[in-house]
C-alpha cells in the first residue's frame, strides 16, 4: 500500500523539478508578441500533483489507470483535496506527458549492476493494410517487423537491470 510519506516524497520532488523545468522552458520561449491574449488560467490540479498521481499508479497494484484514478478520488482525498473528473484528468495528463519523460530521464533511472536485459515492443499507430491512408504520424510512423509481424507504428527500446530497475529507453520509427 502506498503511505502518505512516500506520497509526499514523491510530490516534493516532483513538484521541485516541475519549478526547475518551467523556468528553463521560460527562458527558453520565444514570445510572439505582447499584443496577442492568452488564457493562462491556472489547472484545479496541478501539474505536480497529475505527475505525482501517474508515478503512484505505477507503484500500486491496480491494472488500469481508472481505477486507480478512482481510488486516489475516493481514499486518498486529503492527499489530493481538489481531484478532478476522470475525462479531465486524462485531458491533464496529455499535458504532463513530456514533463514526466524528462523527470524519469534525470530523476528516475535506476544503476546498473552488472547485469542488462534490453528488449522492445512495437506501438502500433495504426493496422498494417491501412498504411498508406494513415495521416497522424505520416512524417515519422514506419513499417516494421516484431516477433509477432509487420506492424506500422513505432518501436519503444527498454534497458533493465536484473532487480527490475529502468536503466534507459528511447523510441524510433518501427523501421529498426
Amino acid at each position: 500500500m502506498i503511505t502518505t510519506n512516500k506520497t509526499v516524497e514523491i510530490y516534493y520532488l516532483v513538484d521541485e523539478f516541475l519549478k526547475e523545468y518551467d523556468a528553463v522552458i521560460k527562458s527558453h520561449s520565444l514570445e510572439e508578441g505582447a499584443l496577442k491574449k492568452r488564457r493562462n488560467r491556472k489547472f484545479t490540479m496541478s501539474g505536480s500533483e497529475v505527475m505525482t498521481i501517474l508515478i503512484l499508479f505505477h507503484f500500486s497494484s491496480f491494472r488500469d489507470l481508472k481505477h486507480f484514478y478512482l481510488f486516489v478520488r475516493s481514499r486518498m482525498r486529503s492527499d489530493f483535496p481538489h481531484t478532478v473528473s476522470y475525462n479531465r484528468f486524462v485531458e491533464l495528463e496529455r499535458k504532463v506527458c513530456i514533463p514526466l519523460a524528462v523527470f524519469l530521464k534525470m530523476k528516475a533511472l535506476g544503476q546498473c549492476t552488472g547485469i542488462s536485459f534490453i528488449d522492445s515492443t512495437p506501438i502500433r499507430s495504426c493496422h498494417i493494410k491501412r498504411e498508406k491512408q494513415h495521416k497522424t504520424f505520416k512524417e515519422f510512423a514506419r513499417k516494421g517487423k516484431s516477433t509477432l509481424g509487420w506492424f506500422y507504428g513505432f518501436k519503444l527500446h527498454l534497458i533493465i537491470n536484473d532487480k527490475g530497475e529502468l536503466l534507459g529507453f528511447s523510441s524510433d520509427s518501427g523501421l529498426m
